[in-house]
């Protein structure tokens, strides 16, 4: 099948609906709900960008004579990664940089296990004949590319005892986890938190990378893939974003609400061959760095983040524009910090692009370094980015006359009193609106708080980056430093 158009999406999507569950009630459609058909058009429109003929050849690529979204492209070289990363960045673009799980982001996770199977090869259990969990992993990689499906995936156990470890909860099966084996698969139990963009074909359950478990095999330690209309499996939605108002009241929220639900499995079946790791918890808990599929799916998430700041600061900019504000030393101190934040990031990806190397797999890998410190910058300084739009647009951005409004009776004043030194009422109402939803909506503070979270727990990320980054050579210079004689040969020598 490869690249899909966007009707071919909406189609499959009708034709073979997620369990969605949202206000106590059945999504049957997806495509036709109040609360979904916007951002099941908004994903169609995603698919659609793969045929414009301009962009057709960046966003796929052609392998014996077929065309594959170019997020399931395999990078063999520097120049590679830049085509993927382009790609990235023109999907990111679509959005403004707000829908956080769009379908490249899984796609680089499946591509790099995909290539990486050999990992998921070494579980014991592997061992039983058809319980070949690389060669399954590796058919699911090219199951998911010859289809272009969309998937979610779902990672973190409930919140109820974080003291606890899973087994230890009021019910063993509050956490996911392997209730019995049988000949045609697995029967599990339990949910999992949180899965976003729920309206996608089917979800990719990995595992935690966090899982504490004493003993090294785990009934929670798995890896598997399944319809996301499986029996058995549903999702519980929080409550939409996506109100029914007009795109130009909020231009955001009305499009790219990708819903965020904790998924439910009622002894659920999982088939043997859509199974990639199981019982083993140390090869759980190593998953995505053992693949390498991490830094692939940090990569797609710099080139994100770096089109959400782009549009954030086209926004502050805009604002700055529309009131002849950028005069002032203090605004221009704000654009500024937009500036940096941008440039900074930047420079993260051309650095992980410049410092990549083929891993054990034969695949061009972005350098960790440049990626880990974007993923511990980037939820620290977002919420900063938000505030200055906030103090950029101060009261402009709270009295906003919806488009009724300015169509209404007081129209002719709402276009006296709310136009701007540089721009219309209607063309500072449009700006400001955006602002509010990137920014002070339901919609935009949810953006903030999962920023936050994006890539994990903040202190936890931390702690990772200083277990796995190597001080020693800095260490070592110092300590040569203290130790070296000042004689102006013995420098030279040490140089």
């Amino acid at each position: 099948m490869a690249i899909l158009t966007g009707q071919q999406f909406l189609d499959r999507l009708q034709q073979q609906p997620p369990t969605l569950y949202i206000d106590g009630q059945r999504v049957t459609d997806p495509t036709t709900h109040p609360a979904t058909r916007n951002m099941a058009q908004s994903l169609a429109g995603l698919y659609d960008l793969q045929h414009q003929p301009d962009l057709r050849d960046t966003l796929s690529f052609e392998e014996d004579g077929e065309r594959y979204a170019m997020s399931f492209f395999v990078p063999r070289s520097k120049d590679d990664l830049a085509r993927i990363g382009r790609a990235h960045h023109l999907r990111a673009n679509y959005s403004l940089g707000f829908l956080g799980r769009a379908p490249d982001y899984m796609n680089a996770n499946v591509m790099a296990a995909g290539l990486g199977a050999a990992y998921f090869g070494a579980c014991e259990a592997s061992g039983e004949g058809k319980r070949d969990f690389a060669a399954n992993m590796r058919n699911y990689y090219d199951f998911v590319r010859r289809n272009d499906l969309c998937l979610t995936h779902a990672l973190t156990n409930p919140q109820v005892n974080r003291a606890k470890q899973a087994s230890e909860m009021p019910d063993p099966y509050i956490a996911l986890g392997v209730v019995e084996e049988r000949e045609d698969g697995v029967v599990v139990r339990g949910a999992r938190m949180m899965a976003t963009l729920p309206i996608a074909d089917e979800i990719l359950v990995f595992p935690s990378t966090v899982l504490k478990e004493n003993a090294d095999k785990s009934r929670y330690a798995m890896g598997f893939a399944l319809p996301t209309n499986a029996p058995g499996l549903s999702f519980q939605c929080r409550e939409p974003f996506d109100i029914g108002r007009d795109p130009e009241d909020h231009p955001l929220g009305s499009r790219f609400d990708e819903q965020d639900a904790f998924v439910i499995f009622d002894d659920v079946l999982v088939p043997w061959e859509r199974i990639f790791l199981l019982y083993d918890t140390e090869l759980a808990n190593k998953a995505y760095a053992g693949t390498d599929a991490v830094l692939h799916m940090a990569y797609q998430v710099v080139n994100l983040k770096i089109a959400k700041t782009e549009a954030l600061l086209g926004v502050a900019q805009g604002i700055v524009n529309a009131i002849g504000s950028g005069q002032f030393q203090h605004v221009q101190e704000k654009v500024s910090e937009f500036i940096l934040t941008l440039e900074i990031m930047k420079a993260l990806e051309v650095a992980a692009r410049d410092g990549a190397a083929l891993n054990a797999y034969g695949v061009m890998t972005p350098a960790r370094g440049p990626l880990d410190a974007a993923r511990n910058y980037y939820p620290a300084v977002y919420a900063r980015l938000t505030e200055l739009i906030q103090l950029l647009g101060a009261s402009g951005i709270i009295m906003m006359p919806s488009k009724a409004d300015r169509e209404g009776p007081l129209g002719p004043q709402i276009a006296k009193y709310l136009q701007a030194g540089n721009a219309s009422a209607e063309e500072r109402l449009k700006l400001f609106r955006l602002a509010w939803d990137m920014t002070m909506s339901s919609f935009g503070g949810r953006q903030n708080l999962y920023e936050k979270f994006f890539f994990g727990d903040p202190v936890r990320m931390r702690s990772a980056l200083y277990d796995v980054y190597d001080k020693a050579p800095y260490v070592e210079r110092i300590h040569s430093f203290l130790n070296r004689s000042e004689t102006p040969e013995a420098v030279a020598a040490d140089d």
